[in-house]
């Protein structure tokens, strides 16, 4: 493999002398066919976010979030109010295309415009959302948009190492693990090794070919049941 050098022979990274800081992330109402994007807004949507998630017969979808479960309404409305005034993190409510109603969240996070580095978290899905085609588009539309739109060079995926749905669901997505780091955050009064994952700007491409095949009408039954799994599409793609 070719590699770039300076004038003292030593191996550098690639020439970026065309790069230029990246856009932060605005109120943008991002449209897909099973569910859309919008800017979390506590009086259209904290209402049927915390019915939602009230659908969960216990807390543990909670577990590895750094704020929940909510006793009420009121505790999840003061929750939403405090975050939707943020800009990094700037969460996103996802809207059901049937129902009309907000059904989760999902946010944009330690932003960093002049490296074109940007982080997907905050991910709380109701029971509504979870295992759904919407879930699914939630997530490209959200990846399309860093991507396409806002041009980013890399997108993360981070989560408590011990939380084996949410690596399970980074993988599918098609981010690569990266490694653990240990003990880095402390929250909910325990430790939290980190497990690490990205998607960068030269893999994009064929996960984005990868997503439109999976969500195409063609991938579904009548049921909306998938005929064919994302990896497999992805795998299939890269060959």
């Amino acid at each position: 493999m070719t590699r770039n050098c300076n004038p003292f022979g030593q191996p550098v990274g690639e020439t970026m002398t065309d790069w230029t800081p990246r856009p932060t992330p605005g109120d943008v109402t991002l449209e897909g066919t099973f569910c859309r994007l919008e800017p979390l807004d506590v009086k259209r949507h904290a209402d049927d976010l915390f019915a939602a998630y009230a659908c969960a017969p216990d807390g543990r979808d909670w577990t590895y979030m750094s704020a929940g479960p909510f006793e009420d309404a009121a505790a999840y409305r003061h929750y939403a109010e405090r975050i939707a005034h943020s800009t990094d993190p700037k969460h996103y409510a996802v809207i059901d295309t049937v129902s009309g109603k907000a059904v989760g969240t999902l946010s944009l996070m330690r932003i960093d415009p002049g490296n074109g580095v940007i982080e997907v978290g905050h991910v709380a899905f109701s029971p509504l959302l979870r295992q759904t085609p919407a879930s699914t588009e939630a997530q490209f539309l959200l990846m399309r948009y860093v991507f396409n739109t806002l041009r980013y060079r890399r997108y993360e995926w981070k989560c408590d190492s011990l939380n084996a749905p949410s690596r399970n669901a980074a993988e599918r997505l098609g981010f690569r693990f990266e490694g653990i780091f240990r003990q880095a955050v402390v929250y909910k009064d325990r430790t939290r090794d980190t497990a690490w994952f990205s998607i960068i700007d030269k893999e994009w491409p064929l996960i984005e070919r990868a997503f439109q095949t999976w969500l195409s009408a063609d991938n579904f039954t009548s049921q909306q049941q998938q005929k064919q799994r994302l990896t497999a599409i992805r795998s299939a793609i890269a060959q």
